[in-house]
């Protein structure tokens, strides 16, 4: 082995600067020799101790260099020694700062320990990307086989919305273009079978997934082939897909394709988790609605969130005052522990910390799918090795030699379009970046996110009601939506039941803002098994209504006292009729 031609020279008697130095002999490797003063007095005769003191020392075959510049030199080919020669007054500002905590040493070892803990070592995230890579395929496993159960009844032949029908449409409106602005397998085939074979093909994967080795080709080729038959879920789900989850789990999921244990790789998960937080913080600001600006949103929100668990009722009837401090934290977490995302290892470990606590609460909650797993996995990646490997035995990422270009081109591709996805949120983007953004945003790999920026701050319910001679009604009932007053909330998470999804967003316009409840009337009436395996068993004794219509309420919760007297968790005002009684005048319409 060669002997290295650089020799760094510090201070052995800094407690600061040997911390420092044992950081950069982990990243240098054997292409720097360290030494301590007392040994460059004879090896470096001509290097003045008192300089020594003052500054790091970096000696090369092409000369000596001192302070930030040592320091940048010694760890090599990076952007900050590009800056420095390159960017005029990087030098200045870099040695100012260099010289300003040379001379305060001891707040710079406090600070040492308290941001990046000791000793300070590299940054590992082979442990992260391994716990990361089981807990995406975990939650794959959870959005497949969710969809498995459901397809048929969303998107079927005798679904409420048919691929067969939709994707001829597409075809017909959008000519050449059709694939590229909806990209799913689908297109070659629209049948029931294909739909499962998609749906529960991608759960099987995702289960090999989770039991196989996290790494190498084998597991980015998994990764590739989830990826795309999500995406082809989405691209033929129409309404039925189209949530924030669903294109944050695509988003996810096409940088899981590229993970590596390197910084690099890493860096683009974290800055997927920035965005994710701040836009959402961001967008409630933004919109101007009320409560959100005087902190009374949480007031309302438990109540007319979509599918409340159990647990959301007991939050609702929290004082007002602890209901503000809550709107006050989750404010903190959302606007301000996104930017410590990019800070020292102790900041990471903190935003993550923030961020997975306010998504448990979220999740505590509410129902909101695999939503909150999925944000807490990503907050895994800010974790490294440091932390990790004090709590459990982790196997080793084996190496492999950096795809610098694959690497460049990855994160310039990522960065450009997450720039221009923030941007947006926050002004209004020329044309040309409106074009580009809408070319990428069919494949999902870069979305804008934010939920609830207006607050719903009354909870309408849709009521669908059966009838076999037009004077006599019963509901019909769905299995985790509102219903029943004396019927508490359900825990349903990380499944999520479409159907009654959609009916909390239908409820909240008129039928002409959900075309969709058209159809599913009529697959009611026709006694669809698919459809109506979505909800509860009807009461008509497994015969369909000969007609139904639709009652439009107004659901809240109880209070404590009223459900002690009523034992009813919600308590409901009929506002008047949603759809009116219809029944079948043919094979396929509607009378």
């Amino acid at each position: 082995m060669s002997r290295p031609e650089q020799t760094l020279i510090y201070d052995g008697d800094c407690s600061f600067c040997k911390a420092w130095v044992e950081y950069w002999k982990v990243r240098t490797g054997d292409r720097v020799r360290y030494i301590t003063i007392d040994a460059a007095r004879t090896k470096f005769p001509q290097l003045r101790t008192e300089d020594l003191k003052r500054k790091v020392h970096l000696v090369t075959p092409h000369g000596v260099y001192s302070g930030a510049e040592a320091v940048f030199r010694t760890l090599g080919d990076n952007w900050p020694l590009t800056l420095y020669q390159k960017l005029p007054g990087f030098a200045a500002v870099a040695e100012f700062f260099y010289g300003l905590i040379a001379r305060n040493r001891g707040l710079g070892m406090t600070l040492t320990k308290l941001l990046w803990g000791a000793p300070v070592v590299p940054s590992d995230y082979s442990g992260a990307a391994i716990i990361f890579s089981r807990l995406l395929s975990f939650i794959y496993l959870i959005a497949f086989a969710s969809a498995g159960t459901q397809v048929r009844g969303l998107l079927g032949t005798e679904g409420i919305l048919p691929v067969a029908s939709f994707f001829p449409a597409v075809g017909a409106q959008l000519g050449r273009s059709a694939m590229w602005r909806v990209p799913s397998l689908l297109w070659f085939d629209q049948s029931d079978y294909a739909l499962l074979s998609i749906a529960w093909g991608g759960a099987a994967l995702a289960a090999v997934s989770i039991i196989a080795k996290p790494w190498g080709n084998w597991q980015r080729i998994v990764f590739a082939a989830l990826f795309v038959y999500y995406l082809s879920l989405v691209s033929a789900g129409q309404v039925f897909m189209g949530y924030q989850w669903d294109f944050l789990l695509l988003e996810t999921g096409f940088l899981a394709i590229f993970l590596r244990p390197e910084f690099s790789r890493v860096w683009l998960f974290h800055l997927l988790l920035f965005r994710l937080m701040l836009e959402s913080g961001a967008v409630k600001l933004l919109s101007g609605d009320p409560s959100w600006r005087n902190l009374t949103a949480l007031s309302v929100h438990f109540e007319t969130q979509p599918l409340p668990t159990p647990l959301a009722w007991y939050a609702h009837q929290s004082p007002a005052w602890l209901l503000k401090a809550a709107t006050v934290i989750m404010f903190g977490v959302e606007l301000i522990a996104p930017f410590l995302i990019f800070g020292p290892r102790r900041m990471k470990q903190l935003a993550g910390f923030a961020i997975a606590s306010l998504q448990l609460l979220i999740l505590l909650t509410g129902n909101y799918t695999f939503f909150n797993i999925l944000t807490i996995a990503l907050c895994v990646l800010l974790f490294d090795n440091a932390f990790w490997a004090r709590r459990w035995k982790l196997p080793k990422y084996p190496a492999s030699p950096p795809d610098r270009v694959a690497s460049w081109v990855l994160t310039t591709f990522i960065v450009v379009m997450s720039a221009i996805s923030l941007a947006g949120v926050f002004t209004r983007l020329p044309a040309p970046l409106v074009a580009l953004e809408a070319a990428e945003s069919s494949f999902g790999l870069v979305n804008r996110y934010g939920l609830f920026a207006v607050m719903t701050t009354k909870r309408p319910e849709i009521e669908i009601e059966g009838s076999l001679d037009g004077e006599h009604w019963l509901p019909l009932k769905f299995r985790h939506k509102a219903g029943s007053l004396n019927q508490n909330m359900s825990w349903v998470a990380p499944f999520q039941p479409r159907l009654d999804w959609q009916m909390w967003f239908a409820a909240l316009g008129t039928t002409n803002d959900s075309p969709w409840i058209v159809p599913f009337l009529l697959r009611i009436l026709e006694g669809s098994k698919p459809v109506l395996g979505l909800m509860e068993p009807g009461p008509f004794g497994g015969s369909p209504p000969k007609l139904v219509r639709g009652m439009l309420y107004e659901y809240r919760f109880t209070s404590w006292h009223e459900r002690r007297a009523t034992g009813n968790y919600w308590k409901r005002e009929l506002k008047g009729a949603w759809f009116p009684p219809v029944g079948l005048r043919g094979s396929q319409t509607l009378q």
